[in-house]
């Protein structure tokens, strides 16, 4: 990951600063009764004498009144038409008071699409991909199963994406999900309970966050970013010393890191957390979400980027919202594994089924960068990724 220079980081907190001590001014102007924002200061209109249904005194409230809605015309645009290599963009009109609702306009600009996942480019409204999904909605299985796996919601359009998932990733079986964010924050609390221990990289996403967070009585402690002496420290300190309470051995140690962290740009040391992880005899969980598809010759993510066995890697977790332009996420293990999640995930258990079309959409996109389709065309949009990537990083 590239450091910014000092200027940049200098001007940021000038910058944030000004904004800080302004929003202060604001507010103490406001409960004096002066609100030309028409702010509203601290009141919700026609609730006076309730309760606040949200917080509105602590620091994410003044940060939304005073920064975030200042610099609402930066971002939030609405998007028209397919996230390709270009991208159209509404145009907005906005009030004289920052807190106006901002009027959609009928004229749109045309921008190059730069910020958007969809690495391979699947996510068109034309092709293989959108013409076998849109014949599924037609003459196959409509838009939704109406009912959880576990009851009425399961398709042979499932079972074959789990197999063809399971194939592609170089594991025994997979379960997929309608969510990729529920993936990790319905399926972790399933992996552990109150005698394991969860070692996650300080910057994991908010959605291993959370799963480890609702995983109720699991110990959890925290490495550096992507530090292996700091990884094998905890891990040693915590095998030595046991469980905090009873002093006993761990009954299950789970390692959780990122393929690829979105906002960091850096990849996992694989290699060196593989070592790491027999070493102490523990459990490696990979959140490939965003190196599944795009990492790799085959695109078959950071173990073939590394050239680390997939059997090495106890639990591969990915997404299909971004390589294959579609929605939900996949977790892919052993078969015990997975038929343990199959009777305990909420998000398998309770959760509608992912939707028939979604489901055409991964299998025609996974067989594509397979090559099962007969063409080179996946295997040419990951190396029109590559050289994608290399371009940008010597332009920016």
């Amino acid at each position: 990951m590239e450091e910014p220079s000092l200027l940049t980081r200098v001007s940021v907190c000038i910058g944030m600063t000004l904004l800080i001590l302004f929003g202060h001014l604001r507010d103490w102007l406001r409960a004096r009764g002066w609100d030309p924002d028409k702010m509203g200061y601290m009141t919700e209109p026609g609730n006076e004498g309730f309760s606040p249904l949200y917080p509105n005194t602590d620091f994410q409230a003044f940060f939304l009144r005073n920064v975030y809605q200042r610099l609402l015309r930066c971002w939030n645009h609405p998007v028209t038409g397919v996230p390709g290599a270009e991208i159209e963009i509404w145009d907005r009109k906005f009030g004289d008071c920052y807190t106006d609702t901002p009027k959609i306009l009928t004229t749109k600009k045309k921008f190059l699409n730069i910020g958007s996942y969809n690495y391979l480019g699947f996510a068109e409204n034309d092709g293989a991909c959108s013409a076998q999904t849109i014949q599924e909605i037609r003459s196959g299985y409509g838009t939704s199963t109406a009912s959880p796996r576990s009851e009425l919601g399961t398709l042979d359009l499932h079972r074959e994406l789990e197999s063809l998932i399971a194939e592609f990733v170089g594991k025994e079986d997979s379960i997929v999900f309608g969510m990729g964010f529920a993936t990790n924050s319905l399926n972790l609390p399933s992996l552990v309970d109150e005698e394991c221990l969860i070692v996650s990289d300080e910057l994991n996403h908010c959605s291993i966050i959370l799963g480890a967070r609702l995983s109720a009585g699991a110990t959890k402690r925290i490495f550096k970013h992507n530090d292996m002496e700091d990884l094998d420290r905890v891990l040693r300190k915590s095998v030595i010393e046991g469980h905090p309470r009873t002093r006993r051995r761990w009954k299950k140690i789970l390692v959780i890191v990122e393929g690829i962290y979105s906002m960091e740009g850096t990849t996992c040391n694989l290699p060196e957390i593989v070592a790491i992880k027999n070493k102490y005899k523990a459990y490696l969980y990979l959140d490939e979400a965003h190196s599944i598809g795009a990492m790799g010759a085959t695109g078959r993510g950071i173990c073939e980027y590394y050239g680390v066995e997939p059997g090495d890697v106890d639990i591969l977790m990915g997404t299909f919202s971004k390589s294959f332009g579609a929605a939900g996420g996949y977790i892919a293990a052993n078969k015990e594994v997975i038929m343990h999640l199959r009777s305990m995930s909420h998000g398998d258990v309770y959760a509608t089924a992912m939707s028939p079309p979604v489901c055409r959409q991964i299998i025609a996109a996974t067989r594509a960068i397979m090559g099962a389709d007969g063409t080179n065309d996946g295997v040419r949009r990951i190396k029109q990724l590559a050289d994608n990537s290399w371009i940008r990083y010597w332009m920016f």
